[in-house]
């Protein structure tokens, strides 16, 4: 079986105003190509399909646009699963008619999509229970059963942490929750079928390329350990980490696809993509690959240490053509709106205009590096602010309700 794994598309996403729509229909323009071209048996989701649990009527349409295309009126299986940013509800209102596209879509934990056999020509749910799908494709003399863990936050478990525990062990009891579930679910596996999970969590390990990747281990506390991977299972497909990367010290090989397109302008030095996998029931390893996607314009930062000047001249000479850009540009006075409205005229893709005056750039060179977690810059606010740390009982309230903007959309 072929297996085509993306994640985190965030439909309707705007960078500062600026409508990315074109680069997202680019993409599923090229995703579909791709899974003809690469023979794709099934794609697998892996969340955060919209940017907000009320995506717009254009995200809307794409999405489902995208389920169509990708089925192939049914000869292709899809497997799409809820991340923080969807609205579980609202991703999963169109499964009666997305199924006959071959599309199974799991909004919450314990969600049971129902057997579904429009016949041996179509994709086929041959078995269902919650969070899991046993699928049948067309053309594929073995079956693939899937458990689907979207995003599982504390509500969407139906479980709560106890809040007197401290943070080591709450990570440990959410760890543990979540391995468990999978552990229960892992029961439907059998040896003569593809044996797959997918989830949109974060798992310990993962690298984070943005500061909008973090609310989910806040603290730690929401932080699954790599040992929570069954050991049945033959390939883990995750989502909500941007940046593609394999989590060692799992039992099965498991992977985050990365978001298909740049969100920020830290998600550098990588090459965006998905992840394409050729599994057997019975290979003692599958075979993977990262395949990348060339749609979307990137983000790309210009420092332009000469000051004006030297903005004018990377202009002239049509630097980055098709990129989204942000301009730090190095000057003895501040920009006058004037000059800042100069600049946007002569590049509407500058995102960002940030002036740097000679005294910041001193103390820039000077200061060590240093990359604060969220809880971390907020003990040091409030100690600038209030001349002293916060107590204990306050940061864990802050960490609280940075936490809760992911809960949003399950009021």
């Amino acid at each position: 079986m072929r297996i085509l794994h993306t994640a985190d598309w965030h439909l309707g996403r705007t960078l500062e105003g600026r409508s990315r729509q074109e680069e997202h229909e680019a993409f599923v323009d090229e995703l579909c190509a791709m899974v003809r071209e690469e023979r794709i048996d099934l794609v697998l989701i892996a969340g955060d399909v919209f940017d907000t649990g009320n995506p717009s009527a254009a995200a809307e349409e794409l999405y489902c646009d995208a389920l169509a295309r990708l089925g192939e009126n049914g000869r292709r299986a899809v497997v799409v699963i809820a991340g923080n940013h969807d609205s579980p509800d609202r991703l999963t209102a169109v499964q009666a008619l997305a199924q006959r596209h071959g599309a199974t879509m799991f909004g919450y934990p314990y969600d049971d999509p129902g057997v579904y056999t429009p016949g041996p020509d179509r994709v086929q749910r041959v078995a269902a229970g919650p969070g899991w799908a046993e699928l049948t494709v067309p053309g594929v003399d073995h079956s693939a059963v899937v458990l689907a863990l979207p995003y599982p936050s504390e509500s969407r478990l139906r479980k709560l942490i106890a809040d007197t525990l401290g943070e080591e062990e709450l990570q440990r009891s959410y760890s543990d929750q979540v391995k468990g579930w999978l552990a229960a679910a892992a029961g439907r596996f059998r040896p003569d079928a593809v044996r797959l999970v997918t989830s949109h969590l974060y798992m310990a390990g993962g690298v984070e390329s943005d500061v909008v990747e973090r609310p989910i281990q806040m603290g730690g506390a929401y932080t699954v350990h790599p040992c929570a991977v069954p050991e049945t299972a033959q390939y883990v497909a995750l989502g909500h980490l941007h940046r593609p990367q394999e989590i060692h010290g799992t039992a099965a090989v498991t992977r985050y696809s990365g978001s298909p397109i740049s969100f920020s302008f830290n998600e550098t030095g990588y090459v965006k993509g998905v992840t394409v996998v050729e599994v057997e029931p019975r290979d003692p390893a599958p075979r993977v690959r990262h395949v990348p996607i060339s749609a979307g314009r990137p983000l790309v930062r210009w420092v332009a240490e000469d000051g004006l000047a030297q903005v004018e001249r990377w202009v002239a000479e049509g630097k980055d053509p098709t990129a989204w850009i942000s301009l730090e540009v190095h000057t003895e006075h501040p920009l006058t709106l004037e000059q800042v409205h100069r600049l946007r005229a002569m590049r509407p893709e500058f995102v960002h205009i940030r002036a740097v005056l000679p005294a910041e750039a001193e103390a820039a060179a000077t200061a060590e590096p240093q990359r604060l977690g969220v809880d971390e810059q907020f003990v040091r606010f409030y100690s600038q602010v209030r001349g002293g740390p916060p107590a204990p009982e306050l940061v864990r309230l802050f960490l609280e309700l940075v936490n809760a903007r992911d809960e949003e959309v399950d009021a």
